[in-house]
């Protein structure tokens, strides 16, 4: 924290789906002095990309859709609703899983982000006007391109077949039965602070409430305590110490490689050791969740965000904590009752 100039950190372990570990570290508030606790809010970044990806295999489950559905065109998912002009063949083969795996051949996060222009605008306009102004530039399938803007479609896709709002689905389904009660998708200004948020403070000239947080729902817009991400995790991990609410099949499925990229699975990074994770990163946020094989899982959040050597930096911290073979864990489970 003081190499990086970290305002504040939340850190929650668990070993064999007990929380083992869970501290807050330094200032959620510079102006009022408030200290951050393993219960205080953060902005999760795109670690909300893992919930959205439980969310849609919870549709799958319901068989209220399938992976492979198409998601535009006559009949399709989200049918005609979406932009003017005729629909590319393209466009019409994306499916549901490459909107999950980032492989539905292009709206990558570079410098034109659709969910990073026009603010003002609602998800159905910066729908509307992304389909038709940003066609795909590779056969969906073939290349893999992180998407923020796949992701929002997926939070579309949930809301028409679930007819409920992303958030009140997602809260339902995913967050509910994981016994988590405070999640919440963010505001976007600071005058918009959730009870039990921190502050942001941005770095490198970056500032944290110039962006339309609320928009960016499916893909980055969670806010969520160190403790309840531990939560979620242990309800997700395949490890037998506690229910899934996912079938096994399921996440497998998950935590499988695409043929375009075998690091990225359907909402998660995967590695060959049997590791899961996901990071986030916005101006003024940091997060990571690890899944680790070894039967730990783990949540980092931060207030602010730096250079890539701070994001490498915090994805070893725990690991060299887990990994000492002199630590002894506690026996006990910090999880309060649900």
């Amino acid at each position: 924290m003081t190499q990086y100039q970290v305002p504040g950190m939340a850190v929650a372990i668990t070993r064999n789906g007990k929380l083992v570990y869970a501290k807050g570290f330094g200032t959620a508030n510079r102006s009022t002095g408030e200290q951050v606790t393993a219960d205080s809010r953060f902005r999760i970044a795109s670690v909300s990309k893992s919930i959205t990806a439980v969310a849609i295999l919870k549709l799958v489950e319901a068989k209220k859709i399938s992976l492979q559905d198409k998601v535009f065109g006559p009949g399709c998912l989200l049918g005609n609703v979406y932009g003017s002009k005729p629909y590319s063949s393209r466009l019409q083969a994306v499916t549901v899983e490459h909107l999950l795996q980032h492989t539905a051949g292009g709206w990558s996060n570079n410098a034109n982000d659709p969910m990073f222009s026009h603010p003002e605008w609602p998800a159905a306009t910066l729908l509307a006007r992304t389909i038709d102004q940003q066609p795909l530039e590779n056969d969906p399938g073939t290349v893999y391109a992180y998407s923020n803007f796949g992701y929002c479609i997926l939070g579309r896709i949930i809301e028409k077949v679930s007819g409920k709002s992303y958030a009140a689905y997602v809260q339902e389904a995913v967050l509910q039965p994981a016994g988590i009660r405070h999640m919440e998708i963010g505001g976007n200004t600071l005058s918009d602070r959730k009870p039990g948020e921190v502050v942001y403070y941005g770095q490198l000239g970056q500032g944290p409430y110039n962006f339309n947080l609320s928009r960016m729902d499916a893909h980055g817009g969670w806010i969520a305590s160190a403790t309840d991400l531990a939560r979620f995790l242990t309800a997700v991990d395949g490890f037998a110490s506690r229910p899934d609410i996912l079938s096994p099949a399921a996440v497998k499925a998950m935590t499988t490689g695409s043929h375009a990229n075998a690091g990225y699975a359907l909402g998660w990074a995967v590695n060959a050791w049997n590791n899961w994770w996901h990071a986030g990163s916005l101006p003024g946020t940091a997060s990571e969740i690890v899944r680790a094989a070894n039967g730990f899982n783990w949540v980092v959040l931060c207030n602010t965000r730096t250079d890539r050597s701070f994001f490498n930096d915090l994805d070893g911290l725990v690991w060299q904590i887990v990994n000492d073979r002199q630590l002894v864990w506690p026996d006990a489970d910090l999880f309060a009752p649900r």
